[in-house]
């Protein structure tokens, strides 16, 4: 039997950012990642030295929790982490969607999963510089092919400064069939620590302005609207 390292399981909220910003949503984040990124904001869920608290479930186990939170009423139940393509969420997908559930998942796109075919959204989240992480392309280019023929594939890119500005253009250029959504970037993560919305508006208007101003139509621009509500509150 398939089992899963969940770092939270928590909902209905609504979904903070991209493409399924303000759908209700129950999230199931992932234990472990592949990426160390500089900015991370859940490294509860990335970092081995939180897996105590990651919970080992079966996907009946996962399955049974998100009935339970949702009420039976089908919504979408968004697969994060860390990187939820290290493990097998095949098994919940095909559970959830003979019950009316969709399905959407976030990933950097390093590693391709069979299951991204029978998801409702994919959002591949290439990671830009300020990350300190690189891209394989080839490993980003398999995602997408993984995808196919099945669902939604979409690009989020987070913008901390104009090098990240720069290269977000750069990979609009490489995928410009793909749907584009950029969010300024929250330098502070600490869920201790509270956001100020100031900071966060003036990221947003300078991001906002800048696409403007180059004539750059393509990507929405969206705020990272659970920063906004709840700071960095985990389970929300």
């Amino acid at each position: 039997m398939t089992r899963l390292r969940i770092a939270e399981i928590f909902g209905p909220t609504i979904q903070g950012e991209g493409a399924l910003i303000g759908e209700p949503t129950v999230f199931v984040r992932t234990g472990g990642c592949d990426y160390r990124c500089s900015w991370c904001d859940s490294m509860h869920a990335v970092d081995t030295a939180f897996r105590h608290d990651w919970a080992s479930m079966s996907t009946d186990a996962v399955w049974d929790r998100v009935h339970t939170l949702s009420g039976g009423r089908p919504l979408t139940v968004s697969l994060s982490g860390g990187n939820p393509a290290i493990q097998n969420f095949g098994p919940l997908i095909a559970r959830g969607r003979a019950e009316g559930y969709r399905f959407a998942c976030e990933t950097q796109g390093s590693i391709a999963k069979p299951w991204f075919s029978n998801l409702d959204t994919l959002v591949l989240s290439p990671k830009p510089p300020t990350s300190g992480e690189s891209v394989d392309w080839s490993a980003f280019a398999a995602c997408i092919d993984a995808a196919q023929p099945g669902p939604k594939v979409v690009m989020k890119i987070v913008i901390f400064d104009e090098a990240d500005y720069d290269w977000a253009r750069s990979v609009a250029d490489r995928y410009p069939t793909l749907p584009l959504y950029l969010q300024p970037g929250n330098a502070e993560v600490d869920p201790e620590l509270p956001v100020d919305p100031k900071t966060l508006s003036d990221r947003l208007l300078w991001l906002v302005e800048k696409v403007t101003a180059d004539g750059w139509f393509t990507p929405r621009v969206l705020p990272q609207l659970h920063v906004l509500l709840w700071g960095n509150k985990r389970g929300v």
